[in-house]
C-alpha cells in the first residue's frame, strides 16, 4: 500500500513574465505528512515563489504541483481558495493579521473560513488559547487588537493561526525573524511538535542556519538567477 504525499512537485518550471530563463526548475520534490523541510538560499533565488506555488497562489509554467493528490491547475480560483483554506496553514513573513481583530479572533479565522479546520480543532477557542499560551503570549493580550501588539507578539499570533485546525501542510516564510533566541527556540519546539502531532508536513523558509539540524531535510538554494534543479 502506497502513501500519498502531502505535497508532490514534478517537472516544475516557473518563470515570471519577460524573464529570459526559469527562476525555478525542480524535477521532483515530495513532502510526506509529518515531514519537515527547511529551504534556505540567497534573496531572489525563488524561495518565496516556491511557497506560493506549493499553496496554489501561483501555478507553474510547466509541470505539476499537487496538494494531497490534487493538482492546483485543475481547480478554478474559488476552488483553490477553499482547498487552501481547508488544508494549508500559512505563516506569512508580514503576518497578514487583521489589525482591528483581537489576537484570539485572528487565530480563529481559519476555523471561520473552513468547516474542516473547525471540525479538526475540536473546540476552536480552547485550541486557540492553548496555542497562544504555548507560544508564550500572555493571556492579558489575547483580547487586545492585533495592531496594539509588538512585532514579536504579532508573529506568535500568526503562528497560532497557521497551526489551528491541524492543516495537512504548514507553510512558514521566515517566521522566526522577529523573535529573540529564547522565544525562537520555544516557537520551533512548538511548531515541530504540533506538526508531528497532527501529521502535518512543514515547508519552512529561513535564513537562520542554526535551525538546520531541527528538520528532517533541507535544501540550500543557489544564488539569485540560478534555477534550482
Amino acid at each position: 500500500m502506497t502513501t500519498q504525499a502531502t505535497l508532490n512537485i514534478s517537472g516544475l518550471r516557473f518563470r515570471w513574465p519577460r524573464q529570459s530563463q526559469d527562476l525555478l526548475s525542480i524535477e521532483a520534490l515530495n513532502l510526506e505528512g509529518g515531514q519537515s523541510l527547511l529551504v534556505q538560499g540567497d534573496s531572489g533565488c525563488g524561495k518565496s515563489t516556491l511557497l506560493s506555488l506549493a499553496a496554489g497562489v501561483l501555478v507553474p509554467s510547466a509541470g505539476r504541483v499537487c496538494l494531497l493528490g490534487q493538482d492546483w491547475q485543475a481547480l478554478g480560483q474559488s476552488q483553490r481558495e477553499q482547498w487552501r483554506a481547508d488544508h494549508i496553514g500559512y505563516l506569512f513573513q508580514q503576518f497578514n493579521l487583521l489589525p482591528y481583530l483581537s489576537a484570539i479572533d485572528n487565530v480563529l479565522l481559519p476555523c471561520r473560513l473552513s468547516s474542516r479546520r473547525r471540525q479538526r480543532s475540536g473546540q476552536p477557542r480552547r485550541q486557540a488559547q492553548e496555542l497562544l499560551a504555548a507560544l508564550d503570549l500572555d493571556a492579558a493580550l489575547w483580547s487586545q487588537p492585533a495592531a496594539r501588539l509588538s512585532v514579536g507578539q504579532q508573529q506568535r499570533v500568526a503562528a497560532a493561526r497557521a497551526l489551528i485546525g491541524q492543516p495537512e501542510l504548514v507553510i512558514a516564510d521566515e517566521p522566526t525573524s522577529a523573535l529573540d533566541e529564547r522565544r525562537r527556540d520555544a516557537f520551533m519546539r512548538l511548531l515541530l511538535a504540533q506538526c508531528q502531532r497532527a501529521g502535518s508536513a512543514l515547508l519552512f523558509v529561513s535564513h537562520d542556519r542554526s535551525l538546520q539540524g531541527l528538520f528532517d531535510a533541507s535544501l540550500s538554494w543557489p544564488a539569485a538567477g540560478e534555477a534550482l534543479s
